[in-house]
């Protein structure tokens, strides 16, 4: 059976309970109602998450939502290889490097690209032998660094297939960009298109997500084109935002979800199981 999402999970959910944009609005700010929204919210997660797998699938055959693709075979492919670009700790690197070892992902990172050449997530590929590459060039420091056309020429020369951003906070040059059209993926701690652009990252999104009142925030998967946070989106989770929330308390619970759903994006972009509507939107189909 085939399921899918366009927007906020990736396949479809069980009937919930009543609950309408007037009641959710209308919410006082007290914890019991607080906790109902949150419940609804770990549902909506509950419901899309796919059952976990280890080998890998043979075939698509349906889908709930929408004309589904011509019937098509997922045939055992080669291991893909990742780009992954980081500028921290890494968090979500190593949530999708997990996914790779444990085959939830069947992919391998063949080099890591960073800006901060002594960041965590740089750190972390060393001690798992994989290659690492600095683009762009620091402007301290000692360490050498990629143009925009050698880190082209990088991407080729490590045999890349996909280009994987996961937490970088440069923009990507447009070379590179057009060297990977719909094979490359970002993900963004906020709800697009609302609290992205240049400069919305990490704990400046929950602070604007908070003070504008929002109920509701969370990551967001999308394709990556020459500008911030404005590529398709492919697929989005929800939490719940508290009235007392503090950015670091919507931090931890939307980097939860975001170790959740960046894999299993990355893993339907290595199959094939993402297709494209007439108007640009990508559609990501479960097998299971």
């Amino acid at each position: 059976m085939v399921t899918c999402s366009i927007i906020l999970q990736t396949i479809s959910l069980s009937p919930l309970p009543p609950c309408n944009i007037e009641q959710i609005h209308t919410m006082s700010s007290d914890h019991q109602q607080a906790a109902q929204l949150e419940a609804i919210s770990t549902r909506l997660v509950a419901d899309a998450a796919p059952p976990q797998r280890h080998a890998r699938r043979s075939s698509v055959v349906m889908a709930s939502h929408g004309a589904p693709p011509k019937e098509y075979v997922l045939a055992e492919k080669p291991k893909a290889r990742l780009a992954v670009f980081v500028s921290g700790g890494g968090s979500n690197f190593k949530a999708i490097h997990a996914a790779i070892l444990d085959g939830r992902v069947n992919a391998e990172v063949a080099v890591v690209v960073s800006d901060v050449p002594g960041c965590g997530g740089v750190q972390y590929a060393q001690a798992n032998g994989i290659p690492t590459v600095t683009y762009p060039i620091p402007k301290k420091g000692d360490f050498p660094g990629l143009t925009a056309e050698q880190l082209v020429e990088s991407m080729k020369s490590h045999s890349v297939d996909y280009v994987i951003l996961a937490g970088y906070l440069k923009l990507i040059p447009a070379a590179l960009v057009k060297a990977f059209p719909r094979a490359m993926l970002n993900i963004h701690p906020g709800l697009l298109p609302s609290f992205g652009g240049k400069g919305m990252y990490g704990e400046r999104v929950h602070k604007a997500v908070i003070a504008s009142g929002a109920r509701f925030s969370g990551p967001t998967v999308h394709f990556v084109d020459e500008e911030f946070d404005t590529g398709p989106i492919l697929a989005q989770r929800v939490v719940a935002v508290y009235p007392t929330d503090s950015p670091k308390q919507l931090a931890a619970r939307v980097l939860k979800q975001e170790h959740q759903v960046y894999p299993e994006a990355v893993s339907a972009l290595v199959d094939g199981r993402i297709t494209w509507r007439e108007d640009g939107i990508p559609i990501l189909w479960n097998a299971h």
